[in-house]
C-alpha cells in the first residue's frame, strides 16, 4: 500500500475496480483546511480519463509494473504489433493502451509497462519525441515571415504537425511526443 506522498507521474494504481495511471497530479496545501492531492488518472484498460481528488495521507493501492522496450512492428487495423527487444516475443494492443498512435512509425522503439502481478501490458510510452518526414505540406509564402507563422504539415506515420513556413516535403523534423507539437528542423 502506497499513500497520497507517493504520487507521481506514471504510477499505476488500482481504483474502482479498475487500474489507472497518473498522468498529471498536483499537491495543494490550502491555508485553511487540510492538504489534498488532485489527479488526472487514464484508465489503462478504457482509456478514459478521470479527475480525482486524494486527501492527504489517502492509501492508494499501487500495481507493480515493470517497463521493458519493445520495437513497434505494424498496425493490422484492429491492433498494434510490438516485439520485445530483449527476447523477441510479440505482443499485440488495442489502440486504447497507446498515447499518440498517431506519432507511432514502423520500427520506432517505445516503453510497455507490463503488470507484474498477470503480465498483461498497462500502457505504452514513446519516447519524448520522434524524427518524422514531411509527407505533404502547402509551400511557404514569401514574405509572411514578420510572425511566428506557421502552416500544417502531414508527416509519415499520418499525423498533423503544425510546422514553420520554411519546412517543405521531405524535409525530416523532430516532434514532441506528449503535446504532437514541431521541435526542430533535422540537418542530414
Amino acid at each position: 500500500m502506497a499513500t497520497t506522498s507517493d504520487i507521481r507521474n506514471g504510477l499505476c494504481i488500482r481504483y474502482n475496480n479498475d487500474i489507472y495511471k497518473i498522468v498529471e497530479f498536483l499537491h495543494v496545501k490550502p491555508g485553511k483546511g487540510p492538504a489534498f492531492v488532485r489527479t488526472k488518472m487514464k484508465s489503462v484498460t478504457t482509456g478514459k480519463v478521470l479527475d480525482n481528488t486524494f486527501s492527504a495521507g489517502h492509501k492508494i493501492e499501487d500495481v507493480r509494473v515493470e517497463t521493458h522496450k519493445f520495437q513497434y512492428l505494424y498496425n493490422d487495423g484492429e491492433f498494434y504489433h510490438f516485439m520485445n527487444e530483449a527476447d523477441y516475443t510479440q505482443i499485440r494492443l488495442l489502440e486504447s493502451a497507446i498515447d499518440r498512435t498517431d506519432l507511432m512509425k514502423e520500427g520506432e522503439v517505445v516503453t510497455i509497462q507490463i503488470n507484474t502481478e498477470d503480465n498483461m501490458p498497462l500502457s505504452v510510452e514513446l519516447p519524448a519525441s520522434v524524427i518524422l518526414e514531411v509527407t505533404a505540406t502547402e509551400p511557404g509564402v514569401k514574405g509572411n515571415t514578420a510572425t511566428n507563422a506557421t502552416k500544417p504539415a502531414t508527416v509519415e506515420s499520418g499525423a498533423e504537425v503544425n510546422v514553420p513556413l520554411f519546412i517543405n516535403e521531405g524535409d525530416k523534423i523532430k516532434v514532441e511526443t506528449e503535446k504532437g507539437t514541431y521541435k526542430e528542423r533535422i540537418k542530414e
